[in-house]
């Protein structure tokens, strides 16, 4: 704010009346003086305050300062009211505090660099990453060899499938199937045969006599058991 003051002062005055007063107090080419300084404090005060350009301004007004206290306010001590160096000093070591640390946090530059740095950061991403992503011509070789390898599988898989009693595919009708062993089983008894009270197996006498019926012609003689 003080140096934009200062510059406005002179903005106003005119061009014209600042060489003059330069001209009075020996500063050498006044009216090139009077321009440098004028627009250096006016623009470069806005652009402290903005936080724009804070190094490049803080050096051009530490250049005005160090010619204000040399040519003007260094052979009148250090006191302002006796025009000394003292107000030009602390502007000076202002100037030499922005062009070592900058402007800060919360100035244009800060935000600005950020942005950037940001931005330079993505693309180094973006970069890296379409270097290890694999090209077309390699996606489509893997998806190639991924498809063959899974008919491989498949087709496998239907085989040993139809083998094993499965759904047999027509490459399969030709492949003979292995038959299975079974093992022999023990033949069924023979139930038509009566047995004896004994189960030895032999005729009784009911099935002898309608044997001999059946040969001689004679109608078999059913014998009632007593008490019947």
């Amino acid at each position: 704010m003080i140096f934009l003051a200062h510059g406005w002062q002179k903005w106003q005055g005119g061009l014209s009346a600042a060489s003059e007063g330069f001209r009075e107090m020996g500063i050498p080419m006044p009216v090139m003086a009077a321009g440098f300084s004028t627009i250096v404090e006016t623009v470069g005060g806005v652009f402290l305050i903005l936080g724009l350009l804070v190094r490049p301004v803080a050096l051009l007004l530490l250049i005005n300062m160090i010619g204000a206290i040399v040519f003007v306010h260094g052979s009148h001590g250090v006191l302002s009211a006796n025009n000394g160096w003292e107000l030009p000093g602390a502007l000076g070591a202002l100037c030499l505090l922005f062009l070592a640390l900058g402007g800060g946090r919360i100035g244009l530059d800060a935000i600005f660099t950020s942005v950037l740095h940001r931005r330079g950061e993505r693309r180094v991403a973006e970069e890296e990453l379409a270097a290890h992503a694999p090209s077309r011509g390699d996606a489509g070789m893997a998806a190639g060899t991924a498809a063959g390898t899974a008919a491989g599988t498949t087709a496998t898989g239907t085989a040993q499938a139809g083998r094993t009693g499965g759904p047999m595919t027509p490459a399969d009708r030709d492949v003979p199937a292995d038959r299975p062993e079974v093992p022999r089983q023990p033949a069924a008894p023979d139930t038509t045969r009566s047995t004896g009270p004994t189960g030895s197996g032999r005729f009784n006498d009911d099935d002898m006599r309608e044997i001999d019926a059946l040969v001689s012609d004679e109608p078999p003689q059913h014998h009632k058991p007593p008490n019947r």
